[in-house]
């Protein structure tokens, strides 16, 4: 299983104590280019994870030769992005998924809050119909136990 999510937090304590349980993942792959070429910020991320967790740091467009070589294919996942424009850069190339979750997107000038943790600029909501258009289910959740707190049309 592989769970997408968009959190422009990346690692944080949501992740390490409400997604890691209940996806049983067993490797959270941060898909970032900053963070991919940053090794402080890797350690300092890395803290936060239990050591029965595997992490890795990739750039967005190695992501599918990452997800092959840290998961070998098969192993539970967690794949982190920053933004959607990012999960978008991976989809474009050849990266495949079913479902997103939103989980957090600051907001910003110009952006519009849909709910309480995401704020979506008109890039943002583009970005968002490209991916029902692609048959991509959109769940905006901050943890699992919420709602849905959006139905994104």
């Amino acid at each position: 299983m592989m769970w997408v999510r968009i959190d422009n937090r990346l690692v944080h304590g949501q992740i390490i104590e409400t997604w890691l349980p209940y996806t049983h993942a067993k490797n959270i792959i941060v898909a970032n280019d900053a963070v991919a070429g940053d090794n402080l910020q890797q350690q300092i991320m890395s803290l936060a994870i239990p050591q029965s967790v595997n992490c890795s740091f990739c750039a967005v467009d190695s992501l599918n030769d990452s997800i092959m070589t840290i998961a070998n294919g098969n192993a539970s996942s967690i794949i982190l992005f920053s933004s959607c424009a990012d999960v978008r850069r991976a989809l474009d190339s050849g990266f495949r998924f079913n479902i997103v979750n939103i989980g957090n997107i600051h907001y910003g000038p110009g952006k519009k809050q849909i709910s309480p943790s995401v704020a979506l600029s008109s890039d943002d909501e583009s970005c968002l119909h490209y991916f029902k258009g692609q048959g991509i289910e959109l769940d905006f959740r901050c943890v699992p136990n919420d709602p849905v707190q959006v139905r994104f049309s």
